[in-house]
């Protein structure tokens, strides 16, 4: 089966997915050969599936095959799907807008032209690997998830390529502590994944009911869990749920960032990014996005990494 699908306004389907590849690699979200390769669960059944971009920023398009499909509901399952991972919903448009009454955001748009933020294609996905870069940096953080991913994920072949289901709740809750350890884990993290998981396989923690509740009542209900705090309820309500008025001001790189481009280097408190925040209403997470890719652009462009 193959989809076409249309971005409602701009699309750099690269700077989009820059994420999946920046800090290492992501066996669940594999880029190979200018597609992206994927596998959609789905009443128990696999479904591998590329995405391959085309077309101009301006008038882009997202080439869907699905390997496996069988019915209607299956593509549309798999489109939904696609739609979040390129942040199709967000309102490009309007965020570009309102970014010409802020010089410093206005001076992203141009270099950023077309960056979506890509949103985690599963709440469990989202909350492992928050977990998982909690306290230690960005590449090893994903090198010890694509562990996780390749110990209790299952491999599909697509094509010449193998690219793995993301584990089961209830595969993760089963898992022994010590495994987690072996995956370069702290034992507190690995306690942290576990107990995430058997919340999720008890229905204690109905991941996808959140998708329909308040913000603050997905921030309440997830930091009752051990170790989720506000940091990782903030990202989830953004990078999962897609909310635009969010801004995760407990996180370290947006604070270095609102540092770096308002604060004239001088420390801010968590209450005064979120007051400067609310400037920006429904583009928050857009803009908070567009601040740390633009810090990404000025370490590249001083000889930095990623």
């Amino acid at each position: 089966m193959n989809i076409v699908l249309a971005p409602d306004g701009p699309l750099h389907a690269g700077a989009t997915l820059a994420r999946y590849h920046l800090w290492g690699e992501d066996p669940a979200n594999r880029l190979a050969d200018g597609a992206l390769l994927r596998v959609l669960r789905r009443h128990g059944r696999l479904v591998p599936y590329e995405v391959r971009p085309t077309g101009s920023v301006d008038d882009a398009r997202l080439m869907v095959r699905i390997a496996r499909a069988r019915d209607a509901a299956t593509g549309e399952a798999v489109a939904a799907e696609v739609r979040q991972i390129f942040g199709l919903a967000f309102d490009l448009s309007g965020f570009y807008r309102m970014a010409k009454g802020d010089p410093v955001l206005a001076a992203l748009v141009e270099p950023l032209y077309g960056m979506r933020p890509t949103l985690a294609p599963t709440p469990l996905e989202m909350l492992v690997g928050s977990i998982s870069a909690q306290q230690v940096n960005l590449q090893f953080a994903f090198a010890c998830r694509a562990r996780l991913v390749r110990r209790y994920g299952m491999p599909v072949a697509l094509g010449r390529h193998t690219v793995w289901a993301f584990p089961e709740a209830a595969t993760l809750a089963r898992a022994r502590l010590r495994e987690f350890r072996v995956m370069k884990f702290s034992h507190r993290k690995g306690e942290y994944i576990r107990d995430l998981a058997r919340a999720v396989v008890s229905g204690r923690l109905d991941l996808d009911a959140l998708a329909a509740a308040p913000s603050e009542v997905v921030i309440e209900r997830l930091t009752r869990e051990r170790g989720l705090g506000r940091w990782t309820a903030d990202w989830f309500l953004a990078r999962c749920l897609g909310r635009g008025d969010v801004c995760p001001a407990g996180d370290l790189g947006v604070r270095r960032a609102f540092e770096h481009f308002y604060g004239r280097a001088r420390t801010r408190s968590e209450e005064a990014i979120r007051r400067r925040a609310r400037a920006w209403g429904e583009h928050q997470s857009l803009a908070i996005h567009y601040l740390l890719a633009g810090m990404r652009l000025e370490r590249r462009a001083a000889g930095g990494g990623a």
